[in-house]
This record gives structure tokens, C-alpha cells and sequence, in this order.
């Protein structure tokens, strides 16, 4: 309702021309019912019926109907601007997996690095989204920014928008997924050219925090096993990249604060704020190490 990207607006001036057009259909429709509660009783003429039926009943709701679809396809090539769009200023790969994002941005120098559930954007540059799945169908939907499109396993989906205003947005996934759906939000920020530039510049680098006390605590409890920080020698991919992880305004995926002690918590039982979710829980840990590496994670700025 309040759009903040040129694809939005489009899917909004639709939405609008069909509640106006539904709008006129409806006060046709108590007109004629008030008419006939409120006229003369008696029988119709036959041709006056006839023309009721036929005017009413065929040619008003065909020439509604056409008009509202000539109209939604006048504004398809807005809603999926691929044509003539021209090539993105950044592309960003996002996967779908249960119940998390996979981010990858590729860069126009060739540089790319990798993130998860949370998606920063230039303002007034076109950004291409190629949406891929792992596992189940999920719908990536940002809806102050685009409409949605599918993330189907096996088949790579493409989505190119323009943000129009800074802000931060939240998308949810929009295709039921299993037990932890409506625990998957995705966040988007937006924001000036200039900013967006250091902010990309800051995330080609370590974070100057990874040499803080909790990170010898994070590879010796096997956390690198599905967890990759830049700048250590935890480089797997099978969970999210928490690279800069500080940085995030969420965690989970949308769904908690980002901070030390929600960390703490995700850390131990992840399976009782995350129902479904394949990370397996560290309740064994000292309660020490686990405080530390939550503290040292929430440093990577």
C-alpha cells in the first residue's frame, strides 16, 4: 500500500484500478437492487428483461473484465522488466533452505561475497535476483519493494527491481514451507549509493572483531562445521555464513533481536525457537563458552 520500488508502484496502480473498477460494479449493483425494492410492483415487460439481462447480466461484466485485463497486461512489463530493463548494477543470488535465506551478492568488479537472511539495495539501481531452493518450494516476496516469485528446487527464477526510497522492509516467505514458515522473514535495507558502496567495501573484508576472545571457542566446539566466518578457518556452507554477523539487525531469520543474549539462547536449544530447524542444539556447553561465543559473534561488525 505504501510502494518503495518501481515494480511495487506498478502492482499498487493495478490494485487500485481494480478496487475502482470493482468499486463501480458494486454501486451499479446496489443501485439496481434499491431500484427494485423500492419501485412499483407488477410484472416486466419481456424485452425489457431481456435487454436487462443482456446489457447487465453479459456486455457490462465482459467489457469490466477485458478492460481490467487489458490493463493489468499494459502494466506487465513494469511489474517484470527484463527487456529493457539494461544490465543490473549488482546481481544477488538468494537461496531458499528450511528456514533460512542464502545470500550471495556478485558484484559488477567480479568480487562477491556471501550472507544470510538479511538484503541491502541501492537506492534508484536496478538489482537482479536470481532465486534458487534446495530443498522445498519457497516464494521470496518483498512487498514494498516487487511481487513474488517462486524459489522451486532445481529451476533458477529471476526477479529485477529498482528501490525508490531509503528504508528498511520485511518480506516473508509466501509458499508454506514446513513447521518453521512463519519464521522466515527475509529484512531489506535500502540505501543511498554512496552508503551502499562502503557498505559492500566493509563486507569484502574481515571484520575487525575476529580476533577477539570467543573465536578459538568457536572452531573448538565444531562450529565451523556449518558455519563460515571470513578472515577464519570456519568455511563451511552447510548453515548460514555469519560473517559480520554483528552487523544484522535479526536473527533466526527475522524473528529475534540480534543480540548476545538471543544468541546465547539459539545457541543452546535452537529446536525450541526454531521448530524444524536442522541446527542441532549445544544445551552441553558450558554455559561460559556459550556466552563467550555469543558475545564474540555479536562483535562481528
Amino acid at each position: 500500500m505504501e510502494p518503495s520500488g518501481e515494480e511495487a508502484a506498478s502492482v499498487a496502480q493495478l490494485f487500485w484500478a481494480m478496487v475502482g473498477g470493482g468499486a463501480v460494479i458494486w454501486i451499479g449493483l446496489m443501485a439496481l437492487l434499491a431500484t427494485a425494492i423500492r419501485g412499483k410492483l407488477g410484472p416486466i415487460d419481456n424485452r425489457a428483461a431481456t435487454q436487462l439481462v443482456f446489457w447487465g447480466g453479459a456486455v457490462l461484466p465482459s467489457a469490466a473484465l477485458v478492460g481490467l485485463l487489458g490493463y493489468a497486461l499494459w502494466l506487465m512489463p513494469g511489474l517484470r522488466p527484463f527487456a529493457n530493463s539494461g544490465a543490473p548494477q549488482v546481481i544477488i543470488e538468494v537461496t531458499g533452505r528450511q528456514f533460512w535465506w542464502d545470500v550471495i551478492y556478485r558484484l559488477p568488479d567480479g568480487v562477491q561475497f556471501r550472507t544470510a537472511n538479511e538484503i541491502v539495495l541501492p537506492v534508484g539501481q536496478r538489482v537482479e535476483f536470481s532465486l534458487k531452493s534446495t530443498d522445498v518450494i519457497h516464494s521470496f516476496w518483498i512487498p514494498s519493494l516487487a511481487g513474488k516469485v517462486d524459489m522451486i528446487p532445481g529451476r533458477t527464477n529471476r526477479l529485477s527491481l529498482v528501490a525508490t526510497k531509503e528504508g528498511r522492509f520485511r518480506g516473508p516467505c509466501a509458499e508454506y514451507c514446513g513447521t518453521s514458515h512463519a519464521f522466515m522473514a527475509v529484512e531489506v535495507t535500502s540505501l543511498p549509493v554512496q552508503e551502499f558502496a562502503l557498505w559492500t567495501e566493509r563486507r569484502r573484508q574481515p571484520s575487525p572483531g575476529i580476533l577477539a576472545p570467543g573465536s578459538e571457542l568457536f572452531e573448538k566446539h565444531g562450529c565451523g562445521s556449518c558455519h563460515r566466518v571470513e578472515g577464519t578457518s570456519a568455511a563451511s556452507r552447510v548453515g548460514p555464513d555469519l560473517s559480520h554477523l554483528g552487523s544484522r539487525n535479526t536473527l533466526g531469520a527475522g524473528i529475534l533481536p540480534n543480540t548476545p543474549e538471543t544468541i546465547s539462547s539459539f545457541i543452546v536449544r535452537p529446536d525450541a525457537i526454531k521448530p524444524g530447524t536442522h541446527m542441532p542444539a549445544f544445551d552441553m556447553l558450558p554455559p561460559d563458552d556459550i556466552r563467550s561465543i555469543a558475545v564474540w559473534l555479536k562483535g562481528l561488525e
